[in-house]
């Protein structure tokens, strides 16, 4: 069963259960956290980084702070490979904290490990994913959507950024965490993987749980980026 969590006011939740039958479930979940994940997008940490103006000790910071998320993620996949409902979305092409390493040996030097503490907001973060990949499959879905959905599209716009910016090769050390080298064609892993949250084989109750925690996914990631822009505030 999943955890309890802050109760979803009744006319949020007869709103997405009360979605055209036909309406599929990777479209429902995208239309239903859209204010979330634009609020994310458009954090101040996000926006100065990408509009080139902060410098690569920040973008070292974030990697740092995704190398704590993916390796909460990722640690739990092979516990959730044989799951009826997590399982097919563990797919080993997806997986980046070897390349987060990569990166952050770059970054930083062979010691870069070296008195690395997560941000709180980013051990919150950690932590809910642990606890739904512990509890809740379907829960831990709407983490591993949030990220690596995310990763294969907007997250194409930061390496291109990180290239330009602080002239990292491209598609090299310092960016290879977007670089998913083993998937050919994105936009068709990307259908099948909408294919996949379409078949997800709960009731719509669950489904609504799900949606509700992809929000909590997407607010728990501006949490970090807000301490980010706290940590690297642009200079006047």
């Amino acid at each position: 069963m999943a955890p309890d969590a802050t109760p979803v006011p009744s006319v949020t939740r007869r709103s997405a259960l009360d979605a055209p039958a036909s309406t599929p479930f990777s479209t429902l979940i995208r239309t239903a956290s859209h204010e979330q994940h634009t609020e994310a997008e458009n954090s101040s940490f996000m926006s100065d980084m990408l509009g080139g103006r902060l410098g690569v000790d920040a973008y070292r910071r974030y990697t740092e702070q995704l190398w704590f998320v993916y390796r909460a993620l990722e640690a739990a996949s092979p516990g959730l490979a044989e799951d009826p409902v997590a399982g097919p979305f563990i797919r080993p092409e997806l997986a980046r904290t070897a390349e987060l390493e990569r990166d952050l040996t770059h970054l930083g030097g062979p010691g870069w490990r070296s008195g690395l503490q997560p941000l709180p907001a980013t051990e919150q973060y950690a932590a809910r994913i642990e606890e739904c990949a512990r509890d809740w499959p379907a829960g831990y879905v709407a983490h591993h959507y949030t990220r690596y959905l995310g990763d294969l599209s907007g997250g194409q716009i930061i390496r291109g950024t990180a290239e330009k910016t602080w002239g990292f090769a491209r598609k090299g050390d310092g960016v290879r965490f977007y670089v998913f080298e083993a998937i050919s064609n994105p936009a068709a892993f990307k259908r099948e993987y909408r294919e996949l949250l379409d078949a997800l084989p709960v009731d719509d109750l669950e489904k609504q749980r799900v949606v509700d925690e992809c929000k909590r996914a997407f607010a728990l990631n501006t949490a970090v980026f807000q301490a980010l822009g706290r940590e690297f505030p642009l200079s006047a």
